[in-house]
This record gives C-alpha cells, sequence and structure tokens, in this order.
C-alpha cells in the first residue's frame, strides 16, 4: 500500500472513531436527561414542490426565548421528518425559525404546515402558509389564536416585527382616483393565486375559447339570422341549464322583466316607490289600464304596491365612440293581483321631454320591447361595475389589505376573515389588468371605455357608506322586508344570520366584555385601515367599541365577500346567456318618438357577433369555480 493510501485510510479510520465517540457521548447526554428529543414534521404542497431548493434551516423556540440548535435539512419531500434535541428544561414550543441559505439559483420554498411533537407526546401546531423567498429568517407562530394583549415579551416584540414587515409589503394606492384604494406595486407571492386556480383559469379560458371560435360558432355567425342567432350560440357554448331555457322562453314577457330586478344578477336595484319623482312624470291616465280596475295610481303607490328602477348613476357618462350608445332610464313595475313584478311605464333618460317619451306595455310591441332592453342594458353596466366589482371585489380587497397590515397571524379575527378574502387582491389585480383597464374586456363588449368604466365606479364609491353593506338595512331602505317572491331577501338573510350566529360565537371565545374589543390594537388599527381604504373614510367606522359592533362588522366583510358575490356572480352566464334579456351595449340611438321601431331596428341595435360572443365567454369563465368552493 502507498503512504497516501495509508494516509487516507488512516484519515478514514479516524473521522469513524471520532463519530463513535460523539455518537455515544450524545447518547450519554440524552440518557443521563439532558437531552429531549422533538419529532418535527414539515409538509409542503404537492402542486409547489421542487427538489431544487436551497438548503433550510429550522430552529425552535420556547416560551422563555430558548432556541434549539439550527437543523438543516436539503432532501426535500411533500413531507419532512426531524428529530431535534434539546435541554431539559426547554418550554413549550411558541415558535418555529425558518431561514434559507442562498446559493447561485435562488428558488423559492413554501412551508404549508408544521408540527411538533414533545417527548411527553404533546403536540405544538404551526400553520404557516408562507413562502421563503430570501434569506431573511421567517418565524411561524404556534397556532393557538391569541389577542394582541395576551402577548408580553419577546412575543409581543416579534408580533410587531410581523406587522411591520408586512405593511412594507401591502401598501395602499390609489388605482384610479375616487376608487377604493387598493395594494400598491407587485401582489406579494403569499396572495398570489396557487397552482391549482391559475390553471382552472387558464383551463376555462381555453374552454371558452375552444367551444366557441373553434367550435360552431363561425357557422353560426354565418348562418343563422335575427333572433335566432343569440339562441344558437347558446347550444354549442354548454349544455342548457333550466334557468336559461326559461330565459330563452320567457325573456320578452313583462313577469320575467320584473321577476329579473327581485332575483336576477342585479336584485339590488328595486326600491319600493313612496311618490313619483318630477323627472319621470308618469300619470294615472298613462298607467291605469295596468292597474287593479277602480283604484288610481296614488292608492297604488300608498299601499305599497308601486317600485322604482333608477339608473341615474349613468347619466353623463360618456360613450366610448359615436358608433355605441347609452341612457339613464328609469323603470316604474306595479305588483299586480298574481303577486308579480311587472313593468308600466320606462323613460329612457333622466329629463323629460317631447324627444324622451314614456314607454308603455300598451304601445307598439317593438317599441315596449326596445325600451325593455335599454333599461336591462343600463342595468347590465351597473351590475357589472357596482354591485359586483364596487360592492363585492373592490371593498373586500379593503378589508384584505388592511388584514395583512393590521392583524398578525395568530389573531383570532385574522384568521376567521382570512378564508373569505382568499385571492381577492389577486382577482382583482388580473380585473385591472384584463376587464376594467383602457383597452380591457369591458371597453370592447359595454358603451364605455376607460374613463366611462371610471365615472361610474367613482359615481358609486362616492354614495358606498357602511350601511349600504349592511344586508339587512339595504332591504329595509329600500321598502323590500314585504315583497313577495324575493328569494333573494330570503335566502341572504338566512345566510346573514347563519354568518352573523357563527362570528358572534367566535368573539365570545376571545372578547370577554366591550373593553378587551377597545383595548385589541389590532382590531383598532384594523377598522381605522378599513376606513381610510375605503376612500370616503367619514362614512366607515374608524372604531368599535362593543362586542355587537365587532360582530356586524365581522359579519358585513364576511357576507359581502362570500354570499353576497356568490349572488350577484354566478348567475351571470344563466341570465346574460341570451343576448336580448340583457345586451351590454346598444349600437342604435335611443328613440325619440314612439312608432319608429320595428324589428329591424331591434336586431341592429344589439350586440353584434363579435360582442355577444365576448360577452358569452366572459360571463362563462367569471362563474366558473373551483371543487373546494362551495
Amino acid at each position: 500500500m502507498s503512504q497516501e493510501a495509508e494516509s487516507s485510510a488512516g484519515s478514514e479510520l479516524h473521522i469513524k472513531v471520532l463519530k463513535n465517540k460523539l455518537r455515544i457521548q450524545s447518547l450519554n447526554i440524552f440518557h443521563s436527561g439532558k437531552m429531549l428529543t422533538y419529532k418535527v414534521t414539515v409538509s409542503t404542497c404537492p402542486e409547489v414542490f421542487t427538489e431544487e431548493t436551497n438548503r433550510i434551516y429550522l430552529t425552535l423556540i420556547d416560551s422563555k426565548d430558548q432556541s434549539s440548535d439550527r437543523s438543516v435539512f436539503d432532501d426535500f419531500k411533500t413531507e419532512i421528518s426531524l428529530d431535534i434535541c434539546v435541554k431539559k428544561d426547554f418550554g413549550d414550543i411558541v415558535l418555529v425559525k425558518l431561514e434559507k441559505e442562498k446559493h447561485l439559483v435562488n428558488c423559492n420554498w413554501f412551508c404549508k404546515h408544521i408540527t411538533v411533537k414533545s417527548p411527553s407526546e404533546k403536540r405544538f401546531e404551526f400553520p404557516c402558509h408562507c413562502w421563503l423567498e430570501d434569506e431573511k429568517p421567517v418565524f411561524i407562530r404556534e397556532g393557538t389564536a391569541r389577542l394582541p394583549q395576551d402577548d408580553s415579551g419577546f412575543l409581543k416584540k416579534k408580533r410587531q416585527e410581523e406587522l411591520e414587515s408586512r405593511q412594507g409589503k401591502f401598501r395602499w394606492t390609489e388605482w384610479r382616483q375616487g376608487f377604493p384604494k387598493s395594494i400598491e406595486g407587485e401582489i406579494p407571492i403569499e396572495v398570489q393565486f396557487d397552482q391549482e386556480k391559475k390553471n382552472s383559469f387558464a383551463e376555462n379560458e381555453k374552454k371558452s375559447t375552444d367551444e366557441l371560435i373553434l367550435g360552431k360558432f363561425k357557422e353560426i355567425a354565418y348562418s343563422c339570422k335575427g333572433m335566432e342567432f343569440f339562441e344558437k350560440i347558446l347550444e354549442y357554448f354548454t349544455s342548457k341549464h333550466p334557468l336559461i331555457e326559461n330565459v330563452m322562453q320567457d325573456w320578452s314577457k313583462d313577469y320575467m322583466f320584473g321577476y329579473q330586478f327581485l332575483n336576477g344578477c342585479n336584485p339590488v336595484m328595486i326600491k319600493k316607490c313612496t311618490e313619483i319623482p318630477d323627472k319621470f312624470p308618469v300619470t294615472h291616465e298613462m298607467v291605469k289600464g295596468f292597474l287593479k280596475k277602480g283604484v288610481t295610481l296614488q292608492e297604488e303607490i300608498t299601499a305599497g304596491n308601486i317600485y322604482i328602477v333608477d339608473y341615474e348613476i349613468l347619466k353623463g357618462v360618456p360613450t366610448s365612440s359615436d358608433l355605441v350608445f347609452l341612457t339613464a332610464p328609469l323603470c316604474l313595475l306595479y305588483k299586480n293581483r298574481l303577486d308579480q313584478i311587472v313593468p308600466i311605464a320606462i323613460q329612457l333618460s333622466q329629463t323629460p321631454g317631447e324627444k324622451s317619451p314614456i314607454f308603455l306595455p300598451s304601445d307598439n310591441e317593438y317599441d315596449w320591447m326596445l325600451a325593455k332592453m335599454w333599461v336591462k342594458s343600463a342595468d347590465f353596466l351597473v351590475h357589472q361595475l357596482v354591485t359586483h366589482l364596487l360592492k363585492t371585489h373592490l371593498i373586500s380587497e379593503v378589508f384584505e389589505v388592511a388584514m395583512y397590515r393590521q392583524l398578525s397571524k395568530v389573531h383570532p379575527v385574522y384568521k376567521l376573515l382570512k378564508p373569505h378574502v382568499r385571492f381577492t387582491i389577486a382577482i382583482n389585480a388580473a380585473a385591472r389588468g384584463k376587464l376594467i383597464s383602457k383597452d380591457g374586456t369591458f371597453s370592447k363588449i359595454t358603451s364605455v371605455n376607460g374613463d366611462g368604466i371610471a365615472k361610474v365606479i367613482q359615481s358609486g364609491t362616492e354614495t358606498l357608506t357602511y350601511e349600504s353593506l349592511c344586508f339587512p338595512e339595504t332591504i329595509e331602505d329600500r321598502g323590500m322586508k314585504d315583497v313577495p317572491k324575493y328569494y333573494y331577501r330570503d335566502d341572504g338573510m338566512m345566510i346573514w344570520d347563519a354568518i352573523h350566529n357563527f362570528v358572534s360565537a367566535v368573539v365570545k371565545i376571545y372578547y370577554e366584555s366591550d373593553e378587551t374589543v377597545q383595548e385589541d390594537v389590532e382590531i383598532q388599527g384594523f377598522v381605522e385601515d378599513v376606513s381610510s381604504g375605503m376612500n370616503n373614510s367619514d362614512k366607515f367606522p374608524e372604531s368599535l367599541k362593543t362586542r355587537e359592533e365587532l360582530v356586524k362588522y365581522l359579519t358585513v366583510a364576511i357576507f359581502n365577500a362570500s354570499a353576497q358575490h356568490a349572488a350577484v356572480n354566478f348567475g351571470q352566464f344563466e341570465w346574460y346567456g341570451l343576448i336580448p334579456n340583457s345586451p351590454s351595449t346598444m349600437l342604435m340611438p335611443p328613440p325619440e318618438q314612439k312608432g319608429t321601431v320595428d324589428l329591424d331596428y331591434i336586431l341592429k341595435s344589439l350586440p353584434d357577433h363579435k360582442r355577444s360572443y365576448t360577452v358569452l365567454a366572459t360571463a362563462w369563465v367569471l362563474t366558473q369555480f373551483q371543487d373546494e368552493e362551495v
């Protein structure tokens, strides 16, 4: 054997001897009671798992701020198990510290959950759901919910550092003047779509294109004329829903027109009429033929049987070109003896006069049909921009951003709110880029461009109040507590009450008294931040004094992000699928006198083939949901 070989063999033997000595010493220390072993399980998500990740270090920290030695793992799986030895006097584990070693190629790593089991079999759960992006350490709190006043010492300091870090990531900006505030800059990785959500969106967008353009859409566009075209394109887009069948059969009937104000996509516009406004000079003589015999219009108003829908918010909104048209109509409706809500008068502008006639059910068939289409076209725009975008999406983003900025991950309200606002920031960022931008989808399918869109949302924000987001109050304010067959109200009240009861039970666990609410600096900061984010702060609470105020406040946030959004979003394809039922735009000017409209004029007024396709595709994509969504 050569000298080099002998030297190498000697070195290897020496290393083995040292390792055995260290192992024996470790065993002696453990058996002498000086060390304890904690079993740690680290989980990540299969969809974000990668073997090409930098080395990760993990440290346990106990309630006395004692730290274990750093443990390293680089054998990456979706679940990793570690044994960590600590001193015998180590206390309960309250923090896990994660660090990522920087290599030439930086790879982000996602930690879903960490479980720590003590020698006495006590388990400590650490819900993480966070990314390690750089060399900055990440501290994960043990999952038990705690108010800020429950923390002291180093945990209180770590809690404050957590919020300061997030306030640097989640910064406010005003995307358009007069809008509720939104997140500034690049979206933090922790609130971006996960891979499943990304795949779902991409798949749905591809399907909407495949089933129309690559399928039968072009063939239908060339072979079908008139109303047949709008009916046929639905057949090749998706299987028919029973509601679509009903809409296709009865869309032109007055009862179906009125029913949609109660239970369609936009069931928030209708309100009880207490007096006929001067700008809408409907007289008894005009409508007496549609009322109960022997009863005057004023008597029906007094009896609570007259309702009104007013699209004043669209007054003065500029159109995107001279080739599309927009009005701000008013519609008077009547609850008849069958308890149906039916239209009895329509005016297509906010200014009465010779060039703004009041259309009636007794007018020419096509006059009346077109007048109803103009109302539904206005309703489409207000629904999408105010009822849907502003009052669910944009206000929910304010709650989500404020939550990340002001509430620690261990705050019970953070844990309560997060599932309901999940992905809102990411969805809204996509909407700002694809839907409501200057050249976005809405500019292509409606009568307004970016400036018009902004004006509508700005007007909606000006009238936005905290009370307008409280479901029971909105029903009462519109005088809609007793109208029959208002299923949106009936179902909504049941869901509101269920959410309120659940939130109340949670709040009572953590807040012993009203004083506990007042002393919670994080919840007070959250409420103040939401008020600032709404950009209309004097109409939103800036602090909360009682447990009941907190319960109602959180119910508002959860209800509008979940139940209200579902009510005004997921029925879009069924109600908007038949284009004449809710035209997204109008391509001919509104008639300025009666008796000038025929079927050809109506067909020329409706969206063309390309716009119709885009409406269907957009509505279909927006109404798809993942398996885990309810």
